[in-house]
């Protein structure tokens, strides 16, 4: 019977995600229309809003090209993986409710977080184009340079709580967030998610102005829609974990999912707003900036919870 429960609340988180990933496209749709003053989508349903099903459909029964030059076993693959794997982050959600909940889940988070570098490289090499490659290429040295610099700034606020369990972010923050005691840290974290997820200003990987349209070039109908779907769903879950290390974490209650709107709404008005970063401007900032500075904090902060347990003692 457990099983049973658990499988159930599995499929309703993924259907709930995918359900918000919808919506999501909904919402940056309408608000970019309104930065650039004009409309976005309102002509299907109430103000719009039956636009992404609209979208879902004419998608999913779209023609699938598959390039004649293709390893097509990888290449169809590539896009599925890419999905599964950013809906696979979701089972970290630390909800006590026949759902997994495991003392490691940073350390789930980061592990399945780096494999979707391979899905990228995969799809990008296996199109056999030269724009295909180059966006893969990038995307791939963007992620993986950001997430060194991802796990120092967690490092920091898992030397302040000393677990590696999600669950116990919310314990701790019971009376202060973690934003308060570290605000640069927070706001570095912010941007390395940004590049995580690559959007913009670090949207290298679909630079429509250089590379076409980056590592997803040569998809077209399902496979298009699912490396988009797997974006949008890791922006959701960047929202929320964000929430969940430095806004207080408190996912019992209705604020917690205002908060991860919030945070989602300021991805696509960072979208709406700047202009995207030089390449060589992005990995300076990585390795020159984020890595000495969440170095430093991280010293901070060991220091500061030895401070509070010699005092506790």
């Amino acid at each position: 019977m457990d099983l049973i429960l658990m499988f159930l609340s599995i499929v309703l988180l993924v259907a709930g995600v995918l359900v918000g990933v919808a919506f999501l496209t909904l919402m940056e749709r309408k608000i970019l229309g309104y930065i650039q003053i004009r409309k976005g989508p309102n002509k299907v349903g109430l103000a719009g809003i039956f636009q992404p099903f609209g979208d879902a459909i004419k998608l999913f029964s779209k023609e699938q090209i598959l390039p004649y030059m293709a390893n097509l076993l990888i290449f169809t693959i590539s896009p599925i993986l890419n999905l599964l794997l950013s809906l696979f982050l979701w089972m970290s959600v630390p909800f006590y409710c026949y759902l997994f909940s495991f003392n490691f889940s940073v350390l789930f988070f980061f592990s399945i977080s780096s494999l979707s570098v391979y899905t990228i490289m995969m799809s990008g090499w296996s199109s056999n184009s030269n724009y295909s490659l180059l966006g893969s290429l990038r995307a791939v040295a963007q992620t993986i340079s950001y997430e060194v610099s991802m796990f120092l700034i967690l490092l920091s606020y898992l030397s302040l709580i000393l677990s590696l369990n999600l669950y116990d972010f919310f314990l701790y923050q019971k009376f202060i967030w973690l934003i308060f005691l570290n605000f640069p840290l927070s706001f570095m974290w912010f941007n390395s998610s940004l590049a995580e997820t690559n959007r913009t200003p670090f949207d290298f990987a679909e630079g429509e102005s250089e590379l076409v349209s980056g590592f997803n070039v040569e998809y077209s109908g399902v496979g298009f829609a699912f490396i988009f779907m797997a974006e949008y769903s890791s922006i959701l879950f960047m929202s929320m974990i964000s929430v969940l290390v430095f806004m207080g974490g408190d996912f019992y209650s209705w604020f917690f999912f205002l908060k991860l709107v919030f945070l989602s709404f300021l991805w696509i008005w960072i979208r709406g707003t700047m202009p995207r970063y030089r390449y060589d401007k992005l990995m300076y900032l990585s390795w020159k900036v984020y890595l000495p500075v969440s170095l430093n904090f991280f010293m901070f902060n060991i220091g500061l919870s030895l401070f509070i347990m010699i005092n506790i003692i």
